[in-house]
């Protein structure tokens, strides 16, 4: 039998358009991620949004920080930063978590502030952020510890849920309105580092430090409630309060006498 030539001109347009609008359906499809997908190092399970603005509250981000979340996924933190008014930037493995991300930021409005990366979380460096945001395995934050403590002093770290063991948390807050699960945001301060022979106008200063605790003597006399908070060092000799602020090899602050009187010391 033959077909027209009309009739196989019709039929031709017409396989033609519905590949075209197939085609155009499958372009037009968005990205849509699952909870427990996989990634390279953590599945993805996105930190529900009342705990966002908690971890951001206890970091106290304002406009003039710039923020760095690990692990960023859909960038729901890294824009909520950023409509804060601060400069946010994710770091993300997976390309197509990348993508969803920045067309997020971009309908948000603040794609000028929130920017995304694809990124190995390990080979990036973090040493210009104010603050870091993280929702990681407990055993990825202990990978990251080390990186994490020769940060600046006083770089605010917040994680979601996850501890990293013996280097204790600052402050720990729980949501517990419009939130079933991963509702916890805990706070660590980046401690100065301490530790060792200190001479000061008087006697010498001797510390231990474990993170942010300090224990050691003045002279003879062992000092106690030893606690850095970012730069920020405090202690007791005897019943007299101590307080200062560590900058490199020099620290300096006042005695609680009366009247108040000022020390310092330097590293040997």
């Amino acid at each position: 039998m033959q077909l027209s030539k009309r009739f196989v001109f019709v039929l031709s347009l017409t396989l033609l358009s519905c590949a075209n609008l197939y085609a155009t359906q499958d372009q037009e499809t968005p990205y849509e991620p699952h909870v427990g997908q996989a990634g390279k190092d953590v599945v993805w399970v996105p930190t529900p949004q009342v705990l966002v603005d908690q971890m951001l509250d206890l970091a106290q981000v304002i406009k003039q920080d710039y923020v760095i979340d690990l692990g960023s996924g859909d960038g729901r933190t890294v824009i909520t930063a950023a409509k804060r008014g601060a400069r946010a930037h994710g770091i993300e493995y997976e390309p197509e978590m990348v993508k969803l991300a920045t067309q997020n930021a971009l309908d948000a409005g603040v794609e000028d502030k929130a920017t995304f990366e694809q990124a190995d979380l390990f080979k990036k460096d973090l040493s210009q952020a104010d603050v870091i945001t993280m929702f990681l395995l407990p055993s990825i934050n202990m990978r990251l510890r080390p990186q994490l403590l020769d940060l600046r002093p006083g770089t605010r770290i917040v994680s979601n849920t996850f501890t990293m063991e013996d280097w204790g948390a600052d402050e720990t807050v729980t949501v517990t309105e419009n939130c079933t699960s991963w509702c916890t945001a805990l706070l660590w301060l980046v401690p100065a580092k301490v530790e060792g022979a200190w001479e000061t106008s008087e006697e010498p200063l001797t510390l231990t430090q474990e993170f942010q605790i300090v224990s050691g003597k003045l002279g003879d006399i062992a000092i106690s409630e030893g606690r850095l908070r970012g730069d920020r060092i405090s202690f007791k000799v005897g019943n007299v309060n101590y307080s200062g602020l560590v900058n490199g090899d020099a620290m300096k602050g006042t005695v609680d006498t009366t009247p108040p009187s000022t020390w310092n010391a330097m590293r040997k």
